[in-house]
């Protein structure tokens, strides 16, 4: 059985130096490698060309921030190029296939979106293709998390937590033994990034729902308490600040030393797209040692892919963890709701091994050919569904008010971690996704956030304060779609407003431009924001 020590459960005690416009160091083999060495970043599956020498001229040239604000730039309503799906005032605003997909490969989205909103059943069943669930689990559905395909939110009042939960980690003891990406990162050079290890009894994360006879892991406790920030022209904000607990342990305490992360689930919309954003691309960003002198010094994230079984740069989840979509679906079929992959194949999910009487049910592999709950097919089917969701077009981009928020947001140095725009690989098979101009402003990199972001959790590369920066395309539809406007990590921020004020760290310079800032340029920049 392949075990999940992957990025939802382990982290890393070195890091890699990756920077510059240099390729370096993600081997294809990582056996013995050698600091000098360049290899492939990319997820396995992707049949990239390469560009020529003049492509990558004309393409620095459109992807170049912008100097004039006076109008729109071309295409720039166009967040995901010719993927771009039309702006909907409705929910289903996130659901729409990309706009360039052939008539041809829609089916396969339609059945992917299927087995996304497929709600699994406990085993024994006579549905046999839908049991095996659990028997720990946070929901019964990737949609039940991701509803609409949007963001999630903290529970309110007395509910319980469907689309948050509570990742999990201890230290991991100093003599053991290293993880082959460890051993790698440790042979180019590392730091003293803490390695954890997965809770001895509750693994890598916590599960507030257990089938028929199993007691489910906790019940999240959360509270809140109010901070007020005084803002330029006699206005202020209160932000609040919470505090999370393990409350109603099902399994006895927590191992010392837990570190708990809380995790609302984000938009799904332009994945298949960030996949395709070239890795040099990305490494051509980092700064580590912050030597341009900006205060921005975002770094790359280094993961071990259990599918390609070698380092790759981490592209997915709010740390990274995760170095393709297919990657990213089976870990959360794993840890989110029990369900074995051809990836991940334990078929008890999440359930450790002082966990007995939940590794020895029955579970859903009886019968099936794979002897995995979704078999190689039905993964690959969720995987062109999450790569696909088309990313509605921008509203308003002529509008005085938004250019003006534009000027502010770039003025301010928001760009330096949110990218606004990359030109992604040419793809001989995945027609959605090849050479689109796309709009995404995020750098794909780890940066610190400061103590107030902080969860004080390592996760590979990333320490306890770094996130990676996350995309802001389709933001402004939140309300729309998830029906709240909840955002960060944990959904403390109410507001769009209270997110930026929230930054710190790297940030912090940012988030006090925007404090001291004429209250008109603020609103300004939140009416950007909305648009995109």
């Amino acid at each position: 059985m392949t075990q999940r020590h992957g990025p939802l459960l382990l982290g890393c005690a070195a890091v890699l130096a990756l920077g510059g416009p240099a390729v370096t160091a993600l081997a294809q083999s990582h056996a013995d490698p050698a600091p000098s060495e360049t290899y492939d970043l990319n997820a396995p599956h992707l049949a990239i060309q390469p560009r020529t020498a003049a492509e990558a001229s004309r393409i620095a040239g459109v992807t170049a921030p912008t100097t004039d604000f006076t109008k729109a730039e071309p295409f720039e309503a166009n967040s995901a190029g010719a993927a771009t799906v039309r702006a909907r005032n409705n929910g289903d605003a996130f659901s729409i296939p990309s706009g360039n997909m052939p008539f041809e490969r829609e089916l396969d989205f339609k059945v992917g979106d299927g087995l996304f909103r497929k709600l699994w059943v406990s085993s024994p069943s006579s549905t046999l293709v839908s049991d095996g669930l659990g028997p720990l689990y946070n929901a019964r559905s990737c949609q039940n998390c991701h509803l609409k395909d949007g963001r999630g939110r903290p529970p309110e009042g007395d509910e319980e937590a469907v689309s948050m939960f509570l990742r999990i980690s201890v230290p991991a003891p100093t003599d053991a033994d290293m993880s082959e990406l460890d051993a790698f990162l440790l042979s180019l050079g590392g730091d003293d990034t803490p390695r954890t290890a997965p809770d001895p009894v509750y693994g890598g994360q916590l599960q507030n729902f257990a089938v028929q006879g199993h007691p489910a892991e906790y019940r999240m406790g959360i509270t809140y308490a109010d901070k007020k920030v005084h803002l330029s022209g006699g206005q202020t904000a209160t932000l609040t600040e919470p505090t999370y607990t393990a409350d109603n342990l099902g399994y006895g305490p927590l191992a010392p030393g837990a570190m708990l992360s809380p995790r609302v689930a984000p938009q799904m919309i332009g994945l298949g797209l960030l996949e395709a954003i070239p890795a040099a691309d990305i490494l051509a960003q980092a700064d580590p040692d912050d030597a341009d002198g900006d205060g921005i010094s975002g770094r790359a994230q280094v993961v071990w892919s259990f599918e390609a079984d070698r380092p790759m740069l981490g592209r997915f989840g709010l740390k990274a963890g995760a170095p393709s979509i297919r990657e990213q679906s089976a870990s959360a079929f794993a840890g989110d709701i029990g369900i074995s992959t051809p990836i991940f194949d334990a078929p008890w999910g999440d359930c450790t091994d002082a966990q007995a009487d939940c590794q020895n049910v029955v579970h859903g592999t009886t019968g099936t050919e794979e002897l995995t709950e979704i078999n190689a097919e039905g993964l690959d089917l969720v995987t062109f569904y999450a790569r696909n969701l088309g990313v509605p077009e921008r509203r308003d981009v002529d509008d005085p008010r938004v250019l003006r928020g534009k000027q502010v947001f770039y003025d301010t140095g928001c760009i330096a971690c949110h990218t606004p725009k990359y030109v992604t690989e040419r793809l001989d098979d995945q027609p959605e996704q090849s050479f689109q101009l796309i709009w995404p402003y995020t750098d794909m990199l780890l940066h610190d956030m400061g103590p107030g972001l902080a969860d004080n959790r390592p996760e590979w590369r990333a320490n306890g304060q770094e996130w990676r920066t996350p995309p802001l395309w389709g933001i402004g539809l939140t309300q729309t779609v998830s029906g709240h406007t909840y955002f960060l990590h944990d959904g403390r921020a109410r507001s769009l407003l209270e997110a930026v004020l929230w930054h710190g760290g790297e940030a912090q310079a940012q988030r006090d431009a925007v404090v001291a800032m004429d209250p008109q340029d603020r609103d300004d920049l939140i009416a950007y924001l909305e648009s995109l």
